[in-house]
């Protein structure tokens, strides 16, 4: 058992009958859930920061799609309020986070199309990254063999294959009428 990360997008119901056949082609791995969330484990630069400075991409698209409010989460911190003045500012900081995210779909695809453009071009990415002492990601298997897809979608997937699977399901969304899209972890 463990954290995931889920790729959601703004028109998910539609597209959740047929999701169990794509799973293997949308899904992210465990070690994608963690690479996200190194920025709160690791002192320095986490190694996603790493990338976009080696590739000259801004990353920052990625890290605000984990703060689209979740209904469960948002549910939660209402019922925790302490009076209707502190509901009234939750529910207000939820939609601002949501209108921030609002018609994203179009920057996250051309960021993940850059970073699928620019990171085979990348010598031994794996050596050029610091992991800080602490590797919880399995940097030298995980952001190896980038052209290679080494997992079932899911398990033992390496980043080429994650961010070709984060492309799958961005093209989906779009395809379905999606224009945000947000990570949920679970």
């Amino acid at each position: 058992m463990g954290l995931d990360i889920h790729l959601q997008a703004n028109h998910q119901e539609e597209s959740d009958a047929d999701e169990l056949d794509l799973f293997d082609q949308h899904s992210l791995s465990r070690t994608f859930c963690n690479l996200m969330c190194r920025r709160n484990v690791v002192e320095g630069e986490p190694e996603l920061d790493q990338i976009g400075r080696l590739t000259g991409i801004d990353i920052t698209p990625l890290y605000d799609m984990e703060n689209y409010p979740c209904d469960k989460s948002l549910e939660m911190q209402l019922a925790l309020a302490e009076n209707d003045e502190e509901r009234e500012e939750i529910l207000q900081q939820a939609e601002t986070d949501k209108a921030q995210l609002d018609g994203n779909l179009a920057v996250v695809t051309s960021l993940i199309d850059q970073l699928l453009t620019k990171l085979p071009q990348l010598e031994d990415l794996p050596s050029r990254l610091n992991d800080h002492g602490y590797d919880t990601l399995r940097d030298i298997s995980y952001f190896a063999d980038f052209a290679q897809d080494p997992g079932d979608g899911y398990l033992d997937n390496n980043f080429g294959q994650d961010l070709r699977n984060f492309r799958r399901f961005l093209t989906r969304a779009q395809q379905q009428g999606s224009t945000t899209v947000y990570f949920m972890y679970g």
